[in-house]
């Protein structure tokens, strides 16, 4: 990451902040006037909101050119989302669920749900931070050179054997 471009960076910034407003305002976790959470927000609801949506941002900008290979996300892009995705299950209100609520009832959703909660608080971290390191390794693995840089396959332009090898 110490190689990112400024862009990458400000990629980061930019979905860190959204993630937190996708999965804060939803879950009762940001304030909102919209509605008010049935349950408290608990103490660990914070860290796993904020790190969730720092390794969001962080990840996505792996996407976001410079040295990972560009293309489609793949399976492993559906992952990080599913990931995502436990995270706003993580930290919301248990009752204000209406998934879980019409699965499980009330009472279903505090004595089996919330208890639950931080078990997919503790998966969700786990996957988007093992994403973000596969797409890191694989970034230092299959670097491609930025614009301006020489092909990484070419010899150097200053013996000269760089037309040699490109058969001039």
């Amino acid at each position: 990451m110490r190689n990112w471009l400024p862009r990458q960076w400000a990629v980061a910034v930019l979905v860190a902040a959204v993630s937190a407003l996708a999965i804060g305002a939803p879950t009762g976790v940001v304030p909102t006037g919209l509605f008010t959470r049935m349950t408290p927000v608990l103490w660990w609801n914070y860290p796993v909101w904020a790190g969730s949506s720092i390794l969001m941002g962080l990840l996505a900008a792996t996407y976001a050119g410079g040295g990972a290979r560009q293309g489609s996300a793949g399976p492993r892009g559906a992952r990080a989302l599913a990931a995502g995705a436990l995270s706003v299950f993580a930290v919301g209100c248990p009752v204000c669920n209406k998934l879980v609520v019409l699965a499980l009832g009330m009472s279903g959703a505090m004595s089996y749900w919330a208890p639950a909660q931080p078990v997919l608080a503790l998966l969700s971290l786990g996957l988007l931070a093992h994403a973000l390191v596969r797409r890191l390794r694989t970034a230092a693995a299959c670097s491609v050179p930025g614009p301006g840089l020489p092909d990484p396959g070419t010899a150097s332009a200053v013996d000269g054997s760089a037309a040699t090898m490109n058969g001039r």
